[in-house]
């Protein structure tokens, strides 16, 4: 996996610490300086800042102090509880924080060989669909010789500093970090996927149905090494920070650090009477501050678990900012929490595989509409088929989907402060079977994510089998930017850009001739089939011009619902367009009947129920049944 981790700004790790070893210096770094430029936008606010490396702090500097916990970190001046909290899900999750602190005993101080240490260290962040290295010096903002951002517990330790150093860099300036988003650093050291869920909109505090199906899913994703987060909305500045009767802060980004099923009662009564409750262990970035309702440390409702379940859970009495709640509780009291899950592509896992497509794309302006793309929402209805369009396929007959996309980061600058994102959303439509080219008018909308101004948008929805389009856009039309969409399934969706309008026109159509229709045939469905004693399990065959589409087989019934779309490009008009409908039998299908579509773009009828007829040429007689389609045809190959 990190085989590909890409050095960012090409400063390679290894090259630069030979070279500080070599020439017995520490190192400078020369893109992120020891200066206000690495600090603030603009202007030095406050006190003044003096870069100290970790040995001009405190005489034993480490890494780590007796390992790396949760409890290590605290907030510093800047308004990142969300990094905080980030990096405290990270440090609880031992095989993930190795991958963003790569070879950490390497990197450790070693007192025995002062020689080999050179000032440098490296972490990785996964960003806009790839791993990257990134290189810092130990120098470090402080005041009054104390660390003035994220700081540990020890004095002398300092993987917390060092990793939001890192993340500064990545973001253009410590000031960068101010007002964050969680699941953006959860998605940077997992590159996971973050699902954020509005617990008040979804009223998850009164429907236990919809709580328990949300607590199963945090189980799911908590026990599959996932990372979440939980907070309390602050709507106005005087809200920011301030702290409820109950304990809990608004405004601020708390860890998630365990997810459980407790056992209530003592000894073997507890076993036999399993009852269980459904709790979640949070921790504030303060490392102090806590929710001092039922099961906080020290209430009464402990005396109904029993002391080895206690001890399993580690329940501590300290005010250390670590503290268990009842999932009830956190859906009254808290308004949204963030679920980064980590989307396993690896065959060899006994968990849940999801085939994962990635593609790059981009809204982009030209003055040929045809070329224009950044169309902005369907409330603009002239320019939404102009934005970038991607087609992929769900092959069972109901898959779970997961579609994330992630704008790229607008990176800070001192001269034009902090990059603002742009409000993006998508829109997936279910469309013919067959398709192949780009959407010129509105399908049967299958989902659509909400539109926000944040990095990444995430939806999970189940659809049928058969065809969809995404159609990726900024809320309003004509802005630019990249972007990345990641479309995961269980079975491989094949999914792809749509680049092309129509057919194009290649060397051979003067030859074989160039399509002067385009008909779109949706058969809804049939009545009256020939019945056998168990109904019929029928199916319907489109075909036009050697190309065909086939639906699923509905399955004990004479009335099926078939609901499926063919497109057609055609060049013989003469030539009408057959539907087939078919039984499904063990051994050899049987012929239900047909009928023969005109599908003239004069015929002012679009829907058509007609009977089934055999395949006598001459003379074709009526066979039980009639099959409902809608036909719409065109001269304009780009009117569909």
């Amino acid at each position: 996996m990190f085989s590909c981790v890409k050095p960012y700004e090409d400063q390679n790790y290894s090259a630069l610490r030979r070279d500080c070893l070599r020439r017995k210096v520490l190192f400078e770094d020369p893109l992120f300086p020891a200066t206000d430029d690495s600090l603030y936008y603009k202007g030095t606010p406050g006190p003044t800042v003096r870069w100290k490396r970790p040995k001009d702090i405190c005489e034993d500097p480490r890494l780590f102090v007796d390992g790396i916990s949760s409890h290590d970190l605290h907030q510093g001046q800047v308004g990142n509880c969300w990094f905080v909290a980030a990096c405290s899900s990270l440090a609880s999750r031992e095989s993930l924080w190795q991958k963003v602190i790569p070879d950490w005993k390497e990197q450790e101080w070693d007192p025995e060989k002062p020689n080999a240490y050179a000032g440098i260290f490296h972490f990785h962040f996964w960003r806009f669909g790839e791993w990257v290295d990134v290189v810092i010096d130990d120098r470090l903002p402080t005041v009054n010789n104390q660390l003035i951002y994220c700081h540990s517990n020890s004095r002398n330790e300092f993987w917390c500093a060092l990793v939001e150093k890192a993340y500064a860099k990545l973001a253009g300036c410590y000031q960068a970090l101010d007002g964050g988003n969680t699941a953006d650093a959860l998605v940077d050291f997992t590159g996971g996927v973050s699902e954020p869920i509005d617990l008040t909109e979804g009223d998850f505090a009164s429907d236990e149905t919809k709580r328990n199906q949300l607590f199963e899913r945090m189980l799911k994703v908590h026990s599959r090494g996932g990372l979440i987060s939980a907070s309390i909305k602050a709507v106005t500045a005087a809200d920011m920070e301030a702290r409820l009767a109950c304990g809990l802060v608004k405004g601020h980004a708390y860890a998630v650090t365990d997810v459980r099923k407790v056992r209530l009662g003592h000894g073997l009564l507890a076993f036999f009477k399993s009852e269980k409750l459904d709790m979640i262990r949070l921790r504030n970035p303060w490392g102090e501050r806590e929710w001092n309702g039922p099961w906080s440390d020290t209430s009464e409702e402990w005396q109904k678990v029993s002391k080895s379940e206690r001890e399993k859970m580690g329940v501590t009495v300290q005010d250390d900012g670590e503290f268990w709640m009842t999932f009830e509780d956190v859906c009254r009291y808290f308004t949204d929490i963030i679920k980064c899950r980590l989307i396993n592509t690896s065959y060899l896992s006994i968990h849940k595989t999801w085939e994962e497509a990635r593609l790059h794309g981009a809204w982009t302006l030209h003055e040929d509409p045809r070329q224009n793309r950044s169309g902005g929402c369907i409330n603009h209805k002239d320019t939404f088929f102009q934005n970038p369009q991607y087609i992929f396929d769900v092959k069972k007959p109901e898959d779970e989907v997961l579609i994330c996309i992630q704008q790229r980061p607008k990176r800070s600058t001192r001269w034009e402060g902090k990059g603002e994102n742009l409000a993006i959303g998508f829109d997936i439509y279910k469309v013919e079977e067959n398709r192949q080219y780009r959407m010129h008018s509105l399908q049967h909308k299958a989902a659509s994510s909400i539109y926000i101004n944040s990095r990444s948008v995430f939806l999970r929805t189940d659809q049928p089998e058969g065809r969809y389009v995404i159609i990726p856009t900024t809320f309003e039309p004509g802005y630019t930017g990249e972007f990345l969409l990641r479309v995961f399934t269980d079975v491989p969706s094949n999914c792809r850009e749509l680049r092309l309008d129509e057919p194009p026109h290649t060397c051979w159509s003067s030859l074989c001739g160039y399509p002067q229709l385009v008909t779109q045939v949706h058969v809804l469905g049939a009545a009256g089939l020939k019945d056998s004693p168990t109904g019929a399990n029928s199916y319907v065959i489109i075909k036009c011009e050697g190309d065909k589409v086939r639906s699923a087989v509905q399955k004990g019934t004479s009335t099926p619902e078939y609901n499926v779309k063919g497109i057609f490009y055609r060049k013989k008009l003469s030539q009408p367009i057959t539907v087939q409908v078919w039984n499904h039998r063990v051994l050899k299908d049987e012929f239900l009947g047909q009928v023969h579509l005109k599908a003239d773009p004069d015929d002012l009828q679009a829907l058509h129920t007609l009977h089934l007829r055999d395949r006598n040429s001459r003379q074709p007689s009526d066979l039980p049944g009639t099959v409902a389609v809608h036909i719409l045809s065109s001269t304009s190959l780009m009117a569909v």
